[in-house]
This record gives C-alpha cells, structure tokens and sequence, in this order.
C-alpha cells in the first residue's frame, strides 16, 4: 500500500493507493499555512486515519509521498520555500515517525499530477509521455521510459517557459514571449479583457473585468464572434508549444490538464488539426493529444506512485 499527499494553500489532500494506482481512500483537512508542524501533525493524522478506514496497519504502507508547490530538495525531503503556504524550511523525512517506518518521497506537484496520469489515468501504461496543465500557469511533467524526469538540479518540466515570439508579451518569469503569457487560462483572460478595453463588441462585455476561462468559452459555444477570434488566436498558440514539445520528445501523448482542457473535444479537434502539419510524424506510431482523465485524483495517486 502507498499513501499519495497533495500539499496545497488551501487544504491537504491524502490517498491510500494500490501498488498500481488504485485509489482506495481519500481525506482532507484545511491547510494550516504558516504552522509547520500543525502541519506535519495534519499529514500524519490523514494517513492514520486513511489506515483506520481501511484496516491497514502502519507498517503495511511502502512509501509516502507528498505534491508540493514551491521549490524544494529531494534528497532531504525539504520544502525550501512553501508558495502560498505561509513557510520555508520544512522537512518533512521523519514528519509520520513513529507510526510510519517507510520511506517519505518529495516532489513538484505538476510532476505528480503526471505520474498519476501516466499510472492510473489517460496515459495509463505509457512509457513515455508529457503532461501540460492549462490554469493561472502553464505547467507539466515529463515521464520518459515510466519515470518522471526532473533533470540535474530536479526542476525539468517548466513546459511554460519556451518561447513562442521572441519579445512577445511579458511574462512572469521575466522572460518575455513565453507559451505561458500566451497559452495560460490567466492570458487567455488577459487578451479578452484587453479586447473588450479596445471597445470590441461581444457578449462578454456584460463581465468586463470579471472575466475567466470558462466565461470565454461559453461566449464561444454561443456565436460569440470575439470569443470565437479569441479561442482560435490561443489554440495557434498553443499548438505551437506542443509541436515543440512533440518534435522534442516523440511521446506516445500528451495529456492537457487544468481548467481549459475541461472544454474537451472543443479543444482537442482544433489542437490536433493545427499541431500534427507542425510535427514529424511516422508512417508507424505517432503522438496523441488528449485531455486528463483523473481530475484533482491525478496528484494524489502521482504522489503515491513518486
């Protein structure tokens, strides 16, 4: 049995899984930002009672593994520096001591949305394959040859941060013409509301200021001629990114995941019609485009798997 721990701002998620992803129980509590070892005291408490609800003994778990946000070392199980957490600093080897004796894993929180995907959800059984989430942020994970790959200094996957137009907008990183200042729900969001202050007429105009991802799409299922010019100018932008990312790495798919690959087949047809003239393709096996399957579960199996 393995336990999967999602660390988040707001509440920490816990699951006992299978040796092969299965998810068998999950827990939650809100997250004590700023109180470490409240917090480490709450994880601890979530696998016990994970446990108790199963009829598993302690000893009978073979790794715990936690999803951070942040940056953090591997090595020492540490959260160096807790985004939206409230604290830095933070091992976390011997946080489930005495009850648990098994080994404590730490990972990127989009790596283990990753490997969840590629253990139990749409990438199940794929030995190579990326991940790109679609939120505030462009995110990810690699998996090649079944494992996550995180390079030399274990933050490979930032699947935002290649560029798409040289001098193109700002970005966060400090870059500027990054796929994530063009791709991101946060950018889609950007380009409308900036639409909208140019006087550009649409059905969004009513939710000037208050816009979100899903508010655009709907503008698109209804007619929307902005929101139709919108959705086309992203998807160009972002099947610039996975043509990249397909020529690189030749997985067998790419899993979106996120708020935006919520719009399902509205967004695979036009991405996989715009990326597949872009790649190098093969008269054998090529490349899928398809959109997570396990949702908030995708993390906490991850972790379990890490």
């Amino acid at each position: 049995m393995r336990i999967g721990i999602d660390l988040g701002g707001t509440s920490v998620k816990a699951a006992l899984c299978e040796e092969d992803g299965t998810l068998l129980a999950k827990q939650s509590t809100p997250t004590r930002t700023g109180d470490a070892a409240g917090l480490c005291a709450d994880m601890k408490l979530l696998a016990l009672a994970l446990c108790g609800e199963r009829g598993i003994a302690p000893n009978q778990v073979s790794s715990i593994g936690i999803g951070v946000p942040g940056s953090f070392d591997k090595e020492t199980c540490t959260l160096k520096f807790g985004t939206n957490l409230g604290m830095n600093n933070v091992c976390f080897a011997e946080a489930f001591q005495p009850e648990f004796s098994c080994t404590v894993q730490l990972d990127n929180d989009a790596n283990c949305a990753a490997l969840g995907e590629a253990t139990a959800g749409a990438a199940k059984d794929a030995r190579n394959m990326l991940m790109v989430t679609l939120g505030t942020g462009v995110g990810g994970g690699i998996i090649i040859d079944g494992k996550l790959y995180t390079g030399c200094n274990g933050i490979a996957g930032e699947m935002g941060h290649i560029v798409i137009q040289r001098d193109g907008e700002p970005c966060n990183c400090g870059r500027k013409g990054c796929l994530e200042a063009y791709a991101s729900a946060a950018a889609f969001v950007k380009f409308a509301e900036r639409a909208l202050a140019e006087g550009r007429e649409s059905l969004l105009s009513k939710n000037a200021g208050h816009l979100d991802a899903k508010m655009i799409c709907d503008a698109v299922d209804a007619g929307d001629m902005l929101a139709r010019v919108l959705f086309d100018e992203y998807c160009e932008n972002l099947s610039n990114g996975l043509a990249s990312y397909i020529n690189i790495f030749q997985p067998e798919c790419v899993v979106l995941g996120g708020g935006l690959a919520g719009y399902g087949e509205k967004l695979l047809e036009p991405l996989r019609r715009l990326t597949i003239p872009q790649t190098f393709r093969s008269d054998k096996r090529n490349t899928e485009i398809v959109c997570a399957s396990l949702g908030n579960d995708a993390g906490l199996i991850g972790a379990a798997m890490l």
